[in-house]
């Protein structure tokens, strides 16, 4: 068995611990632990895909007279999203917080309980004021989600299928995404369902789904990455030798010795001041390379899916009540993306995929604007070419979450995908809006024309940003490729890839 961790003070009590388990993590190989990690965390942004998705489809639904909820149309896609929005920002930021404080564990279990409370009441509505109220808390709990969720899940996955992992669970939005204009339809068909009942069920089902979730989710244990880190050296110990024990089970061979150590000074937490100074002063480019990869997606994403529908219906005559199933095929193209192309950002290499995805999207995007300029395109076509573009943006927008998530210190982590998915999300949600709203429903082909060029544009800076800028973090370490805050000087006869980590 690999040497154990060395003796930590009691929780809450700083001091000086040097441990291998980072690099007994990174050599696990694939087993069914993985896989419960994988449903029990990833799973979740199935859920966030279906409620969105669901909303968007209901709308028409709840305007209309005997729905059980005195609401426009307009409210449920303006103020209700606007407010989703809002939650989605203010829950990563302040659960990104509490994350890398308290622990993954503790956060990951309250925001899907946060979310589950907030859905359910939701079903519930009986005027709009509570209707909104609870979208805003649903997206807080969503973002909070976000934050923990994906600090959680690489610091539990080995490094050399980090990025195909991550990719692929952020991928699944899309999933609930099918899901959720597919069951719009069924929903909202009056000859199975009575107007004011449909709508609820359908919120009622993400319940039911987020608690199938939670109970898989009892079982993910706490990130031993931060229990060392927070004076927790034994409980790290026990949960990755009862790991281990498992896979040698399971495999029923001994594991291969973990190489590395890394010497640690333990917090108890760290300060906003100095979360800013280290994303900001101590990685500069990668502050920058974060906030081109998160407002290049978002922009493109908005381009594209905020006025899908009414593009459909003013320039192809499709029926509203068909639009549902053009998104389902886009949806799909959005999925197969991270799970066709997630390997490749293993082997080839993340700069090479990140910056190929987001600028292969942004000049295919531009060529489906040029073609809808020309009028070369109808219904099925344009939903194709959406279909290719997005393949590339989902792969390139997932690999934004993976490298903000991987390429700051651990006790910064869950901040920092807060505030870049704060920055991304608050850019999509407000700005993006604001731009494309009137371009995408004018009627007139040079303003759709025009707010497809901006989402293209923005796609290939950023793209440009990562050939320069991006993290060769392809099969290395977290520590590797940033060191811990907390990381001591190495002891004699003790080996830290960490303590080699540079800047960038």
């Amino acid at each position: 068995m690999p040497a154990p961790t060395s003796p930590a003070p009691a929780p809450g009590v700083t001091g000086t611990v040097t441990t291998n388990v980072p690099s007994r993590l990174d050599r696990l190989p694939w087993s069914r632990w993985h896989w419960m990690i994988v449903i029990g965390l990833g799973t979740v942004w199935i859920l966030d895909g279906l409620e969105v998705t669901t909303v968007g489809n209901i709308a028409g639904r709840l305007s209309e007279e005997g729905s059980g909820l005195s609401i426009t149309s307009a409210q449920v896609t303006g103020i209700a999203a606007a407010l989703y929005v809002a939650g989605s920002c203010a829950g990563a930021l302040f659960f990104g917080w509490l994350t890398d404080r308290y622990g993954r564990k503790k956060l990951f279990m309250i925001t899907l309980v946060v979310y589950l409370s907030a859905t359910a009441l939701t079903a519930l509505s009986f005027d709009a004021w509570w209707f909104f109220a609870f979208r805003f808390l649903t997206g807080f709990g969503i973002g909070g989600e976000y934050a923990a969720i994906n600090s959680a899940i690489d610091e539990l996955i080995p490094a050399r299928f980090r990025g195909r992992v991550d990719l692929i669970i952020n991928g699944t939005y899309w999933l609930g995404a099918i899901g959720g204009a597919l069951l719009s339809i069924v929903m909202l068909n009056t000859d199975i369902f009575p107007k004011d009942l449909g709508w609820r069920l359908t919120f009622a089902l993400g319940v039911v789904l987020g608690l199938v979730i939670l109970l898989v989710r009892r079982h993910v244990p706490e990130s031993p990455r931060w229990q060392f880190i927070h004076g927790r050296g034994e409980q790290a110990e026990e949960v990755v030798s009862s790991v281990e024990e498992e896979i040698e089970e399971e495999r029923g061979e001994p594991l291969p010795r973990p190489e590395g150590e890394i010497t640690i000074e333990q917090r108890k937490s760290i300060g906003f001041g100095v979360i800013a100074k280290t994303v900001f002063g101590r990685y500069p480019k990668r502050a920058v390379l974060g906030l081109a990869l998160f407002i290049g997606q978002a922009f493109l994403y908005n381009a594209i899916t905020f006025g899908f529908g009414s593009i459909l219906t003013t320039f192809f005559d499709v029926p509203t009540g068909g639009t549902g199933y053009y998104f389902a095929v886009i949806a799909a193209g959005n999925f197969l993306g991270p799970l066709l192309l997630g390997k490749l950002f293993d082997t080839l290499g993340r700069r090479v995929m990140i910056s190929s995805t987001y600028l292969l999207s942004g000049l295919l995007l531009f060529g489906t604007a040029w073609l809808f300029d020309q009028g070369s395109l109808n219904a099925v076509t344009m939903t194709a070419c959406w279909c290719v573009v997005l393949f590339f943006a989902s792969a390139g927008a997932s690999s934004a979450y993976l490298t903000v998530s991987e390429v700051f210190p651990m006790e910064t982590r869950a901040m920092a995908i807060a505030f870049f998915y704060a920055i991304g999300t608050a850019a999509g949600g407000i700005s993006g809006p604001l731009v494309f709203a009137d371009l995408t429903k004018s009627g007139v082909v040079g303003d759709t024309v025009l707010a497809f060029q901006i989402g293209a544009s923005l796609m290939c800076a950023a793209g440009l940003v990562a050939v320069f800028l991006a993290v060769k973090a392809e099969r290395r370490s977290l520590e590797d490729i940033a060191a811990p805050l907390s990381t001591a000087p190495a002891t004699a006869g003790t080996s830290s890839s960490a303590t080699t980590a540079q800047a960038t």
